[in-house]
């Protein structure tokens, strides 16, 4: 049996050689078989140039080298172990195999803490998660927004990897922020949250940064907390509106009896104005009686000082001649003569008993 095998595949191997013969003859119409090129020959250095070849081939092919760009930080890893000094921008070679590269990213990263989740963008920066829920200090529910701004301190980069790894922030931004928006929030009634709103946003960010300062080699350094909503129950809204309302009421109705007592001080003002007025006029008239009062008492002091017998006698002469003068006109009045002359004299027509005057 072994020898009918050994002599058919003689025979296959026969045949196979005949037909190489006839095809290499050039009198045939078999298919040419294909040749390989020919390599370059470099003469008696072609091993070391060939050598050169495959050593570069293997360097592009391995990519022993890596480029560091800004705003970003290199964590170099030799046999599984990292690097303390972390790359800096720019290019860096690296032994294939043995050593390699992560990229981490130190550029301003931001998380949305909000009630409606907007879509992730990790490779922008920005992460939204949901609102932080907390309880009061009557342990109700409160929700807060917030929008957190840090990034990874790059002196310790390598050291934020080690110990915390790839997945730092998550570890290290998001409990910190929530640990201490409990706290902060649990110290006051749900009540007085929106009125402190800036004090309480205050608060928080100081406590977050005191919290990531104080951890090992400060591996985030946090740019600012804004505290952008504060969301209550419904029933303390309800009470809030309640309250504001009532406020209001009384803030109105102290403004109305501001303003009524306002208008009585205005009224009284005006009244005592026109009492001083009258005052003032009573004062002025009477001022103006004593003054005409003392101004005819000087003259009658004066014109009593200036009376002589001999002005006297002179004043009777003229009053005689006037009634003469009216004896002329009517022959039938009677003159009566006070004795002295001290006083005036006095007439009566007789033809009207009711006319009288006086002459002086």
């Amino acid at each position: 049996m072994a020898s009918d095998m050994n002599d058919y595949f003689n025979k296959k191997k026969s045949e196979g050689g005949a037909k190489k013969s006839t095809g290499g003859s050039g009198g045939g119409g078999g298919p040419k078989v294909p040749q390989m090129p020919k390599m370059p020959d470099f003469g008696s250095k072609s091993g070391i140039v060939y050598f050169l070849i495959a050593v570069v081939v293997m360097l592009v092919l391995a990519k022993p080298f890596t480029i560091i760009e800004e705003g970003q930080r290199g964590i170099l890893s030799t046999n599984g172990k990292y690097q303390d000094q972390a790359l800096l921008p720019g290019l860096h070679f690296i032994m294939p195999i043995i050593q390699k590269v992560y990229t981490v990213d130190t550029k301003v990263r931001i998380i949305n803490y909000a009630s409606r989740l907007e879509t992730s963008a990790r490779e922008s920066g920005i992460v939204a998660k949901r609102a932080i829920t907390v309880l009061d200090k009557r342990s109700l529910p409160v929700s807060i927004e917030l929008t957190v701004q840090y990034r990874l301190n790059s002196e310790f980069a390598a050291q934020t990897i080690s110990n915390w790894g790839f997945s730092w922030e998550d570890k290290i931004i998001n409990p910190v922020v929530r640990d201490v928006v409990r706290n902060v929030i649990g110290k006051y009634d749900a009540e007085a949250l929106t009125q402190m709103r800036n004090d309480l946003g205050a608060e928080i960010e100081a406590g977050i940064r005191e919290s990531v300062a104080n951890l090992k080699n400060t591996p985030a350094i946090l740019q600012s907390v804004q505290l952008r909503d504060i969301l209550l129950p419904t029933k303390v809204k309800e009470q809030i509106e309640a309250v504001q309302i009532a406020k209001q009421a009384v803030q109105k109705a102290e403004q109305d009896v501001q303003r009524v007592k306002q208008e009585a001080l205005k009224r009284a003002a005006e009244a005592r104005g026109v009492a001083q007025q009258a005052r003032i006029e009573a004062q002025g008239k009477a001022d103006a009686i004593t003054i005409n009062a003392n101004a005819k008492a000087k003259a009658n002091i004066l014109i009593s000082k200036s009376l002589t017998t001999k002005l006297l006698q002179l004043e009777q002469m003229k009053v005689q001649g006037k009634f003469n003068d009216a004896l002329r006109v009517n022959r039938d009045a009677k003159i009566f003569l006070t004795p002295g002359g001290s006083t005036p004299n006095i007439w009566v027509d007789t033809k009207n008993a009711r006319q009288r005057t006086t002459a002086k």
